[in-house]
């Protein structure tokens, strides 16, 4: 069997390392994962009622079109219901996107330092991608800008952006769009929007109103707890989400993906809380970077990106032996490291641990 020529050299995917493979292979009792920027909190007390609802109903297949959850979420956001595509997670929806407008020698462009799944689906389809360098951890947009040309087809802007955790403003965005030509769509991924408290981040949705060559992606794996079911959402101009929604295969969200979403979007009091704790979390390890003189990067999501001054490999082994799973090995950041704000408690354990993997290399260094 002979595969496709562009996907023979294709990385896959590496997530977070489970909990259960580090605990088995290290004989741990105790692991913390601050690598998968899960919420510590986990979801909604009224998802657990959605989805037993649902367990009498596991020989029925779910609803193609997701007609309860896509009303239910257009009313949240103030968008018409054939402006919402739902995917297995925003990952499926960007993979959706390439299908539907890539054809190989296309080219897109996206930062060199960002969600890396953009890169792979345009490889899969046989795009030609530009990476441009970030500009102190945050898009160029400039730069971009400058990339496009006529083979151009799409443009990706992780915002806040992963794994950096910085953001393109209000005013940034809009003098970008207001300039990128209409044969080029702009996907605008908002996974982490919802931790926002900047004055200045951009209203991704008042803006697909403004400009019919941008969509917007956003997910319930992150601040809604629901990352094991699978369930993200784009949001666009009519026209664009129905292409995307004739790739699309059918049935490609669960019946307990959409009851939990269902449920997840209306819990206003649960998301203020998640919303709250994150951003004590995220000042609490901004102290404690500071007081170890560790750069970072502005937060705006619920991960910090900071330098640990020595390989984040070997920080991320360090760390790993001691319990602590979090994330490294970002090319264009060899000594970065993505660490997830988690509880207090493992906040301060993963302080702890990193001082120890601080003073260990320190020792090293003097006795070398």
């Amino acid at each position: 069997m002979q595969p496709k020529p562009n996907i023979v050299n294709l990385p896959i995917y590496t997530p977070g390392k489970p909990l259960e493979e580090v605990k088995r292979e290290l004989g741990l009792e105790e692991v913390i994962k601050l690598a998968s920027n899960e919420n510590p909190y986990g979801s909604s007390s009224n998802v657990r009622a959605a989805i037993d609802q649902e367990l009498s109903q596991l020989n029925i297949y779910p609803d193609g079109s997701a007609a309860e959850l896509t009303h239910v979420l257009a009313g949240h956001l103030g968008v018409n219901r054939d402006q919402i595509i739902f995917g297995c997670g925003s990952d499926e929806i960007i993979a959706l996107i390439a299908r539907a407008f890539l054809v190989p020698g296309d080219e897109n462009i996206m930062a060199d330092m960002t969600f890396s799944v953009y890169k792979s689906n345009a490889d899969i389809e046989g795009a030609i991608t530009h990476e441009v360098p970030l500009k102190d951890g945050v898009h160029d947009l400039d730069a971009m800008f400058d990339a496009i040309n006529e083979k151009t087809k799409l443009m990706w802007i992780c915002n806040p952006n992963n794994p950096t955790g910085t953001i393109v403003t209000s005013d940034e965005l809009k003098a970008f769009l207001d300039k990128v030509p209409s044969h080029v769509l702009v996907v605008l991924d908002e996974a982490y929007v919802e931790y926002v408290t900047d004055s200045s981040f951009p209203d991704g949705l008042s803006l697909i109103q403004q400009y019919a060559n941008l969509v917007i992606l956003r997910t319930f794996s992150k601040i809604h707890g629901l990352a094991s079911l699978r369930i993200g959402y784009g949001v666009g101009p009519a026209p664009i989400i129905k292409l995307i929604n004739q790739v699309r295969e059918p049935f490609n969200t669960s019946r307990f993906a959409q009851a939990a979403a269902k449920v997840a979007i209306q819990d206003h009091e649960f998301v203020a809380f998640c919303k709250q704790k994150n951003d004590e979390g995220r000042e609490f390890l901004y102290g404690e970077f500071k007081r170890l003189d560790l750069h970072y990067f502005p937060a705006h999501g619920n991960f910090v990106f900071f330098d640990a001054k020595q390989s984040s490999i070997d920080v991320f082994q360090a760390l790993l032996k001691r319990g602590i799973i979090v994330r490294g090995g970002f090319g264009k950041y060899p000594n970065y490291v993505r660490v997830s704000v988690g509880t207090e408690e493992h906040s301060r354990k993963f302080i702890q641990a990193l001082e120890e993997v601080m003073e260990e290399q320190k020792s090293q260094v003097v006795a070398e």
